[in-house]
């Protein structure tokens, strides 16, 4: 197995966007259904300390995320998301947007724009992510708030849901 798996974090503020690209030590289909179903997101989708909870889920076009990263003193974030268009096992994107648990957007932080991308290279999957922002200033915000690091992390976790899965 290999032990350090391809990490690629870029952000190109011409553009307002975050390119990321992570590879996976398993099947397509078990890094698909880890992106895709609300039982295995909620196991990864949130920087430690935090959890993830999903309040309601339809993957497909048209449909709705609505989750909670929820603290260690139980303090809920709340985010939408909905899925503009879904290609299985290759491609889905979609707008986030920060919101209450209600799914009512806070204007505070903009929304992102995540297309995310899936292809088989060997034994291994590769992610390939482009996240844009309305704007510089919202980037920056998201930047400064520790996306990078926040991400990585819940990608560790992801690569020790996987693993199990084997």
């Amino acid at each position: 197995m290999k032990s350090n798996l391809l990490m690629n974090f870029s952000v190109n503020k011409e553009t307002i966007t975050v390119n990321i690209k992570r590879e996976f030590n398993a099947s397509l289909a078990n890094v698909w259904s880890a992106w895709t179903e609300a039982e295995i997101l909620d196991q990864w989708w949130a920087p430690a300390p935090f959890t993830s909870k999903t309040k309601r889920m339809e993957f497909r076009a048209g449909g709705q995320r609505l989750y909670a990263m929820v603290g260690p003193e139980n303090q809920e974030r709340w985010g939408l998301i909905d899925y503009t268009s879904i290609s299985p096992k290759t491609n889905f994107k979609y707008s986030a947007t920060f919101c209450d648990a209600e799914g009512n957007p806070d204007s505070t932080f903009g929304s992102s724009y995540w297309n995310v991308n899936f292809s088989e290279q060997g034994n291994y999957v590769i992610v390939a992510i482009e996240i844009k922002r309305d704007s510089l200033s919202d980037l920056e915000k998201i930047i400064e708030m520790g996306f990078k690091e926040g991400f990585t992390s819940t990608m560790e976790t992801l690569d020790k849901i996987l693993e199990v899965q084997k």
